[in-house]
């Protein structure tokens, strides 16, 4: 039986990799994309991803959500992604201006409710309208996979992780789901280097390649590392093949305070499951594999 899945996102770079990760592996049916702000605005993430399924040959909808934090909204990532969110590429996606007159809370809603079967919510963006979806809806949602949050610190302040701090009360609000969390902690060790990028085949790996030079101009200056990190890509293996990451339950919760601490992962009364360990070398294999041809 193939996992209903649904992904929540902000496109973003690594979130182009998690999307065609999606859209090639069998044992997934996409029903759907819901976007967020965060990397880039709303109107970019959109349009971002109606142009990567394009791309990657996938008719499932594609439904626009908040623009905005419930929170305090914090500043995007346009100095990582570039100003269009995918290195200036975007326009050079195949269009598609399909959209779904639902807004991403509403859809999240039908399509949860009608599946025969719980679905599985990958959140790769901001939380916002995952929380939304949650202050509403008690149907049969299954797994819940959010890349976000940094156990040892952050990478937008010393404390907080962006997908987290961009909306903390929102994550706040979804850690309370008991979520599989996969932190900055393991994604920053699963790192793929520039011969990995230049050895991805096919229209697909070749165009994937080709949407990181800003974000690969950002960790050469930032790291001193020629590659990218995948972090959401690691997240969607995740929800694509359970069990490819090593979880440990944590109890945590999401500093929303106005301090330096905002949008840290806290000590907290909520069980996570948070993914502590791979097999690097052979997440980046099946990384390569589903992404090349």
């Amino acid at each position: 039986m193939t996992i209903p899945l649904i992904i929540d996102t902000d496109p973003g770079v690594d979130d182009a990799f998690a999307l065609a990760l999606a859209a090639r592996s069998p044992e997934v049916d996409l029903l759907g994309v819901t976007t967020v702000f965060g990397n880039v605005s709303i109107e970019h993430t959109t349009r971002n991803a109606q142009r990567l399924l394009a791309l990657l040959g996938s008719d499932a909808p594609v439904a626009r959500g908040a623009d905005r934090a419930i929170g305090v909204r914090q500043r995007d990532a346009r100095h990582v992604h570039g100003d269009d969110g995918l290195s200036g590429m975007a326009l050079a996606l195949p269009v598609n201006d399909r959209i779904d007159p639902r807004d991403a809370v509403e859809f999240l809603r039908d399509t949860v409710d009608s599946s025969p079967v719980p679905v599985t919510i990958a959140a790769i963006g901001p939380l916002t309208n995952i929380a939304r979806l949650l202050e509403t809806h008690a149907g049969r949602i299954g797994r819940l996979v959010v890349m976000g949050g940094g156990i040892a610190g952050g990478n937008v302040t010393p404390a907080a992780e962006f997908n987290i701090w961009s909306d903390a009360e929102a994550a706040h609000r979804v850690l309370a789901e008991g979520p599989v969390l996969v932190p900055i902690d393991l994604t920053r060790r699963c790192a793929v280097d520039g011969g990995w990028l230049e050895s991805l085949t096919g229209l697909v790996g070749t165009t994937l390649a080709g949407l990181t030079p800003r974000y690969r101009e950002f960790y050469l200056a930032a790291n001193g590392i020629d590659g990218i990190l995948v972090h959401d890509a690691v997240a969607v293996a995740e929800a694509v093949r359970p069990g490819i990451l090593t979880t440990r339950r944590h109890l945590l919760a999401v500093d929303t305070s106005n301090g330096p601490e905002h949008g840290a992962l806290v000590p907290g009364g909520f069980a996570v499951d948070v993914a502590e360990d791979a097999d690097v070398e052979g997440l980046r294999e099946f990384l390569h594999e589903r992404l090349s041809g």
